[in-house]
């Protein structure tokens, strides 16, 4: 069996290391969520010798500064640790900030209490986000009184008949339609049968927004609303982590440790689900075939190792078997680590030297762990599909390869490049970071979304007055 980390838990044993957790932040989203839980360790900063100013600074006024006041429904599918979820928390948390009342339903949730619908709504609660059922009158008062209305991901739309049923109408001119799905499946009436009568949809990625244009015109013979794109960005929390070299040096010194990597190693990452379409299966084949590589043509570099971030060894699925039966035939138990799923990811990216983004068949919608790895200056191995195409610049920032089988023997030949030569690696890493400094950090995100909700903002206003 290929080694199974205690990275995570050996930091958690590390008391004065609590602090910095608070900035560890897998989002914006999670930066907020995680931030109120550690504030009664902020005293104890002083031991990690962090300039004060990077966590104390005043922020700057936010552009969303014109929603203040305004009343604002968002309806998420689910409430849980994914991408959809989070991002929609971000934004409610934003919103927040600048004095909007806002209101979240979940359509979706456990029979069951779920401990992690639970954790999630009373962060909500505590930054003043109102949580309301997702059915009943009280739904129906709440979406005719707001100003804007959020449905976030294609399978929120199900909500719209379930619940509004004749109010349908009356809501959909302001309802803005934040999409996050490149798959196949999603494209169903009904889901997105009032697609186009909204006010607006939003969505991460040039690619993915074309996708659903194409899609959508092809298969249900429905044009899409006014699409916006906007990118993602790197919070705040993250940033000041990123940007303080005596966090990064601790941080990789105790994960290297836990996982049992020495500081002169080269450390290939990728951090996501585990899953088939996250294409962890052909990540480890071309790492196998990088070895073979490094061997037969006798060059001399340190020690490779992969780690795999996004394990669950409470429920080990089938696929995550598969990838260890690999690992093991191939004996490379030694140079493969596999990590339990963590909220907080920036302690692996201050570790590892390079980040794998393999998403497959369309990629990812936008991937925002790519963005935050080059806020650590990794260079970023990904596939040439979905939103990384435009963040990751082939040749400047990373290197990129074909999705599918097609793609093990590039990614192979990409990781023997990048561990032998050390400039290349740390100039893409530069490179990357200066990418993110200038197009995604938090406040571009801000300043994308704000232009976006004057619009829809306008245009239900109009409709009012017709």
């Amino acid at each position: 069996m290929a080694k199974q980390s205690a990275g995570w838990l050996a930091l958690h044993n590390k008391r004065w290391l609590l602090p910095l957790l608070v900035a560890l932040s897998l989002s914006t989203a999670l930066a907020f969520i995680l931030r109120a839980a550690f504030d009664s360790s902020c005293d104890r900063t002083q031991h990690l010798e962090v300039p004060k100013k990077q966590f104390h600074s005043a922020p700057a006024p936010s552009p969303l500064s014109f929603m203040k006041s305004k009343h604002v429904l968002l309806v998420s599918h689910e409430l849980s640790l994914s991408g959809g979820p989070l991002l929609l928390m971000e934004l409610a948390f934003l919103l927040r900030g600048v004095g909007a009342e806002v209101c979240w339903i979940t359509n979706q949730k456990p029979s069951e209490r779920d401990e992690v619908v639970h954790s999630l709504e009373h962060k909500m609660l505590g930054r003043g986000v109102q949580v309301f059922s997702a059915k009943g009158q009280e739904a129906v008062d709440r979406a005719l009184k707001a100003d804007l209305v959020v449905l976030n991901t294609a399978v929120a739309g199900k909500w719209l008949d379930a619940v509004l049923k004749e109010n349908v109408p009356r809501v959909l001119p302001k309802v803005l339609w934040w999409i996050h799905e490149m798959r196949g499946h999603y494209f169903k009436m009904e889901y997105i049968k009032h697609l186009p009568l909204v006010a607006g949809a939003m969505i991460d990625s040039h690619v993915t927004a074309e996708y659903w244009k194409n899609r959508t015109q092809e298969r249900l013979k429905i044009k899409m609303p006014e699409t916006y794109v906007v990118h993602l960005g790197n919070s705040k929390e993250l940033m000041d982590v990123a940007e303080d070299n005596v966090a990064k040096r601790v941080l990789r010194e105790h994960v290297r440790e836990s996982l049992g990597v020495t500081n002169e190693d080269i450390v290939f990452a990728l951090i996501n689900s585990v899953s088939r379409g996250k294409g962890q299966d052909l990540f480890l084949r071309a790492f196998y075939e990088s070895l073979l590589l490094i061997q037969e043509q006798k060059l001399q570099v340190p020690s490779l190792h992969a780690v795999i971030v996004g394990s669950d060894i409470t429920a080990q699925t089938k696929f995550e078997s598969e990838l260890r039966d690999f690992v093991a035939q191939k004996k490379i138990q030694n140079r493969v680590h596999f990590v339990n799923k963590t909220l907080t990811v920036a302690p692996y990216l201050a570790a590892v030297d390079v980040l794998v983004q393999n998403s497959q068949a369309r990629g990812e919608c936008f991937g925002r762990i790519t963005i935050e790895a080059m806020a650590f200056q990794l260079p970023v191995l990904g596939t040439s599909a979905g939103g990384t195409t435009e963040i990751v610049v082939n040749g400047s920032t990373g290197l990129l390869h074909p999705i599918g089988k097609e793609g093990v023997t590039p990614l192979a030949k990409n990781i023997v490049k990048l561990a032998t030569h050390v400039e290349r690696r740390l100039t893409m890493g530069k490179r990357g970071y200066e990418r993110v400094k200038e197009m995604f950090l938090e406040h571009h995100m801000a300043r994308r979304i704000d232009a976006v909700l004057k619009e829809v903002l306008r245009k239900a206003k109009n409709h009012k007055r017709l």
